[in-house]
């Protein structure tokens, strides 16, 4: 009998114990429906999205359908859910994507998803800071005419989210939850004004044409916009922290992928109605991340757009929280799993929180905020290139990390039901999750293809491949450490994606 089954045959016995007593466990019952859905949707950034995403993609690919868009991505990802969702009930662990790869598809590809997962959510929450220090800097010019460097505010944020990184998982959701709900009430307000005094083309349906996904920029488009999707994938990571994890992280994956899809296709078509579809494109070159407060200012004056512009830099800081504590949670597992040092595995006595893996993502994050900082010779205020580079170069090397875990994950559902007898029974998640696997694989080689557009950098520039390069470094030394752990410790290698699972069988053993 091998280590995952009887795993499997302990757990049904005695339930998921904790990692190596109480005090070194994350803690369950900290979240309910309400708290996780907020802790994974705070990751999507509602107001990066309508004001920085959407006017991006219009401008840059001239799409006018996105709104059609989010909902065929919607649908995607729904159908990726399905398997994913299944496969949540049967395995929970904070290591989420590479524990579910673990399971189908080998320790091996288990520890190489592990390395991808954490490097692409570190660089997707140390990009935000860029951005989020620049904005911060443009609005204490406008209010309260100081000027100040962006990098002064990015790392009061980076000790803001490290302090609350340390907390209760519960006391985040909280944060987040709050930073949320204003910034999804704003964006509804900014929808419900452009729909009561639409452009002269009135309340057209026409970004819902299928016509127009037509043209050379559609797989791009695709890129940007299913990275607004990303957050919903976090559920399972937080699925030892809830009470039941097998009923709430299913339910909240399918809310958050609905409710995204939902939510950016009504705030996309928004725009295009404030503007007019004709309009929309060019509207959007002219005045960029500038086009929503620009249509609040028209429609709903100036005090509610000053409102929009604070909740922007609220709403970044909420995706930076997110991220953290998933980073944070990925370094406990793997360190619990023996592909982190130990320490890492340990959690903190008075909060559960995992405080080395927070203190690891503190620090990266330290890093290379000073790094940019210290390469930055604009004048203070300006979007200078230190700043640009730091939020396209993290959020689009992270989102293509995400969008391959995905994809190998879809696989790894196949192989995982497939295995144990259970094709038949499952047959129609499998095929959802075939069917989404290859959408995704074909969404990842655009985005490979198309780097150069999404970073900025030319069709000639070496960032083209060094950028993705990235994610296969990663992958490359998680294959690689997991080899060396197999030869020199072939129990910690196959104890890879079970969790808490295999300490269990260990208490039984001793």
């Amino acid at each position: 009998m091998t280590t995952s089954d009887r795993a499997a045959e302990t757990t049904a016995e005695s339930g998921i114990s904790t990692f190596k007593g109480e005090e070194s466990a994350l803690r369950a019952g900290r979240l309910g429906t309400a708290g996780l859905l907020l802790s994974v949707l705070a990751a999507t950034g509602p107001l990066m999205v309508v004001a920085g995403v959407m006017p991006t993609t219009f401008a840059v690919m001239g799409v006018v359908g996105m709104p059609l868009l989010f909902l065929i991505l919607g649908a995607v990802l729904l159908l990726f859910s399905v398997g994913y969702a299944e496969m949540s009930r049967h395995v929970h662990n904070a290591g989420a994507f590479y524990a579910y790869i673990s399971r189908g598809l080998g320790p091996t590809a288990g520890a190489a998803a592990a390395l991808v997962a954490l490097v692409a959510y570190s660089v997707l929450q140390v990009g935000i800071f860029g951005m989020f220090g620049f904005e911060v800097a443009g609005l204490a010019q406008q209010y309260l005419d100081l000027e100040i460097a962006w990098w002064i505010p990015a790392l009061l944020a980076v000790l803001a989210v490290a302090v609350l990184g340390l907390l209760k998982i519960d006391v985040n959701a909280k944060v987040l939850g709050v930073l949320l709900l204003l910034e999804v009430a704003v964006v509804v307000v900014f929808d419900i004004a452009a729909i009561g005094d639409p452009a002269s083309q009135g309340l057209s349906l026409h970004a819902f044409n299928p016509e127009t996904l037509s043209g050379v920029g559609l797989g791009t488009a695709l890129c940007f916009c299913i990275a607004a999707f990303t957050g919903f994938e976090q559920a399972p990571v937080y699925a030892e922290e809830t009470s039941r994890p097998h009923i709430l992280v299913p339910r909240v994956m399918f809310l958050a992928v609905a409710g995204v899809a939902v939510f950016f296709a009504i705030s996309s078509w928004a725009l295009t109605v404030a503007t007019g579809p004709a309009a929309i494109v060019g509207q959007a070159q002219k005045q960029s991340a500038g086009l929503l407060f620009g249509l609040t200012g028209d429609r709903l004056g100036g005090t509610f757009t000053d409102i929009v512009h604070v909740l922007f830099v609220t709403g970044m800081f909420a995706a930076l929280l997110s991220f953290h504590n998933v980073v944070a949670r990925y370094a406990f597992a793997m360190g619990r799993e023996g592909l982190l040092p130990a320490t890492f595995g340990r959690t903190n006595s008075a909060s559960g929180a995992p405080g080395a893996g927070s203190l690891l993502q503190s620090a990266v994050s330290l890093i290379v905020v000073i790094v940019f900082a210290v390469t930055d010779s604009g004048a203070a205020g300006d979007p200078t290139a230190p700043v640009l580079h730091l939020f396209t170069w993290g959020g689009n090397v992270g989102a293509l990390g995400v969008i391959l875990l995905m994809a190998t994950a879809s696989l790894a559902v196949i192989v995982f039901f497939v295995r144990r007898g259970a094709a038949g029974a499952q047959v129609w998640r499998l095929v959802s999750s075939a069917v989404a696997g290859l959408a995704l694989l074909v969404i990842a080689g655009y985005t490979i293809k198309d780097f150069d557009v999404l970073v900025g950098s030319g069709p000639d520039s070496a960032l083209n491949w060094i950028l993705p390069g990235v994610i296969a470094l990663a992958a490359l030394a998680g294959i690689a450490y997991s080899l060396l752990l197999r030869s020199r410790n072939p129990e910690a290698h196959a104890r890879i994606g079970l969790g808490n699972e295999a300490f269990q069988l260990e208490k039984r053993a001793g």
